[in-house]
Order: structure tokens, then sequence, then C-alpha cells
């Protein structure tokens, strides 16, 4: 085994076993619960539209201070809080239904606050990283989770669609409850999470904190191109996923399963992109991979708005798949790309930003999808997704990061967060 391989560390095996539970649950409950609404509680479009969003717009709520909190924090003590009220709030739908008392409200409480629990998880999983594996292992502990996500895009969202086929959704649900409460026991192995001192000298009010990660990546116009592609991506992947269940049900007849396959073949594409970012790294360089990537892959994503029947669902597919493979890609070398440029004592709020950036982004296009599918048509609504899919990689194509060749020496991170007429 390598010197720098992230399997050496305990820590970091526990870490990866807790998130491919809390995957699992995620993307079990991704397939399940817009189904409950369009299926059971007869949602239309903007009440799916609403619901997405919902999931997401705690990123915009909380998701800067989070940051700074989650600096302040034990990691290990956020993952394992967020994760049990995770369980709790998901357990609470099939008890809701078997009662005869679930409702589109109970619906919009629960993505909700489990969104809020899944800032704290997100950040807190991003920002422990660096801690168990070192700087020189994160490039492949980031693509072994990247591959994990992947995995459980495929293994989760085609599992959900199943069991909402097979089981009914309610059941599926509480299947992603039990995964979310393994995986916060799963956690509980994790031993070496120190809380980041906060460096000296350095503002430690709440707001001057903020400010000083917010400063850290705007100011910066690699981790600033980084940011903005990645926030293109999430904004036309969620529009093409909030509007897929309406066409899959609705206006194509297809099975639940059917619509589990499709986001499983974008998981697939995920976990390519993954496994395959190391090696294109090596030949290429981190920035040229992510240039490169995004000219030759984006536009693919104008191929999903074809889906139909027969042949054009294969079509719709393969162009899901290709640009999932993007982002996969895209995930391994940016996510390390930006973690080589934070200092320590900045990563819970460089994290908290960026997440803040591309979950709002998931948030605005669910509001989008739910918007456009009322006052146009599904078809339009879906050129749009793919429209912004295919136009995502230019920030990063037209910034220095696409003349990157490596990545920055650890001691380049300490001074990652100068402004941006410094950097």
């Amino acid at each position: 085994m390598r010197p720098d391989s992230p399997w050496r560390t305990r820590d970091f095996r526990a870490l990866f076993a807790a998130t491919s539970l809390s995957q699992f649950g995620t993307n079990t409950a991704y397939v399940a619960v817009p189904l409950i609404a369009v299926s059971a509680l007869d949602a239309n479009p903007g009440q799916v539209g609403t619901l997405a969003a919902l999931s997401t717009v705690a990123f915009l709520l909380i998701g800067l201070p989070a940051g700074a909190w989650v600096d302040r924090m034990r990691h290990r003590a956020v993952l394992i809080a967020a994760d049990l009220t995770r369980a709790a709030l998901f357990a609470s739908i099939p008890l809701a239904w078997w009662l005869d008392a679930l409702t589109l409200g109970h619906l919009y409480v629960v993505v909700l606050l489990s969104g809020c629990a899944t800032v704290f998880f997100d950040v807190g999983s991003q920002s422990v990283l660096p801690q168990l594996v070192g700087r020189d292992g994160l490039v492949r502990a980031n693509a072994a989770v990247v591959s994990l996500i992947a995995v459980g895009n495929v293994a989760g969202r085609g599992a959900g669609g199943g069991l909402v086929q097979l089981l009914t959704a309610p059941v599926a649900v509480a299947c992603a409850a039990a995964a979310y409460l393994a995986s916060a026991l799963r956690l509980t192995a994790i031993h070496r999470t120190p809380a980041p001192a906060p460096a000296l000298g350095r503002p430690t009010r709440l707001r001057a904190q903020i400010g000083e990660g917010l400063r850290h990546v705007l100011g910066n116009r690699e981790l600033k191109a980084l940011a903005v592609t990645a926030a293109l991506s999430n904004l036309g992947t969620q529009i093409v996923n909030t509007i897929l269940p309406v066409l899959f049900v609705r206006q194509l007849h297809y099975p639940a399963g059917v619509l589990g396959l499709f986001w499983a073949a974008g998981g697939a594409g995920l976990l390519l992109g993954a496994r395959w970012a190391r090696p294109v790294a090596a030949r290429l360089g981190h920035g040229r991979a992510l240039g490169l990537a995004g000219l030759c892959l984006a536009p693919a994503g104008l191929l999903v708005p074809l889906i139909g029947r027969g042949a054009w669902l294969w079509a719709a597919g393969a162009g899901w798949l290709l640009a999932m493979f993007k982002i996969g890609l895209d995930n391994v070398l940016g996510v390390s790309l930006r973690q080589h440029m934070t200092p320590d004592h900045l990563l819970g709020r460089m994290n908290a930003t960026f997440r803040s950036l591309l979950t709002g982004a998931l948030a605005v296009g669910a509001a989008v999808a739910g918007l456009l599918g009322e006052l146009t048509t599904v078809r339009t609504t879906l050129w749009v997704g793919g429209a912004f899919l295919a136009a995502a990689f230019l920030p990063v194509f037209l910034s220095p990061v696409r003349t990157r060749r490596a990545l920055p020496r650890q001691e380049d991170s300490r001074t990652a967060d100068v402004p941006a007429e410094d950097s």
C-alpha cells in the first residue's frame, strides 16, 4: 500500500464507511420523497419544485455561519448529530403515512430541516478530511469519496426506485432513516478529530470569520472560477432532476424503476469520472484536465432534453452519463485543488462558502424548474437545464485554473487567502 494512501488510516476508513451509509440514505430519499409527493399527494410541478428547493435552501440560510461554527467545534460530534437528526426526520414520514396523516406540509418541513443537518455534515466531512489523511493524501481520498458518492447515486437511487416500485415509497424512506442511524454509529469509531485552533491575530467574531472565508474564496481568481463553474453545473443538474419525476411518471408513463435507472446512469458517470480523475490529471495536469474535460464533455448535456421513448431514452441517458462523468472528474480535482489552497484554520469557512454557493444553486435550480414547469412546458424546462450543463465549464476554461499543471505545495496554502489584487 502506498505511503500516501488514505486507506492506511483507520479513522479515514471509519469516515468512508459512515459516508457510504449516509449516501445510501440520501439517494434513497432523493427518489422516494418526490415520488411520494407526485403519486400519493398529487403534487403539481410547482409543488415538486418547492419540495426540491426546500431540501437545499438551508445552505443559503445557514451555510456561511455553519462554516464558522464548524471551525470552532469537534468535527466528529458535528457529523454524528447531523446523522441522528436526519434519521429522526425521515423516520417521521413512514410513521405519518401509516397513521394516514402525511401531508405536503410535513414533507416540506422534513426536507428543510434535514437540509440544515446536511449543511453541517457536508461542511464537517470535507473539513475533517485533511486532518485524517494529510495534504499529500487528499487527491486519493477525494477520489475515493467522490467515487463513493457516485456509487451511492447508482445503488441508492436505483434501490430507491426499486423499493418504491416493489415495497412502496414509505418503506424506502424508512430504509433511508435506518441508513442514517447506522452512519452515526459508525462515526463513533473516529478518534483523531481535533477542533482547529484559530490562528493568532485572526478575527474571532462570527461576522468577521464569515467575511474572512468569503474573501479567501471570492478574492482568489482560481477559487472563484471553481466556485462559479460548480454552481452552474449544480444549477443545470437540479433543473433537470427536479422535472424528471413529472416527465417520467406523468408524460412518459414509465414506472418508478426506470426513473431510478436513469438517475443511476448519472451515478455511473460520476463514478467513472472520479476513477479517471487522477490518471487524467497525471497526464495533462490538474488545471488542463479540468478545462479540456469541460470543453469536450459538457456539451453532452444538450442530449438530455431529447429524452423520450425507445432510442431517445438511450441517447438522453448517454448524454446524462457523459455530463456526470465531467462533474465527477471536476469534483475530485476541484475539491483537492481548493483544499490545497486553503490553510487549516479556514477549511470550514472555505467549504461552507463553496457549499453555500453550490447548494444555493441547487435551491435556485429547483425553484426555476418549478416555475418554468408551470409557465411553459416540461420539455422547455429540460432544455434550460441542459443549456446550463453545456455552458458550465466556461468560468474554469477562461481562468488561470486551465493552465495549472500541479496542485499547489502545502506551504502555498498559508498565503492562499490574500486579496484579489495580491493573488
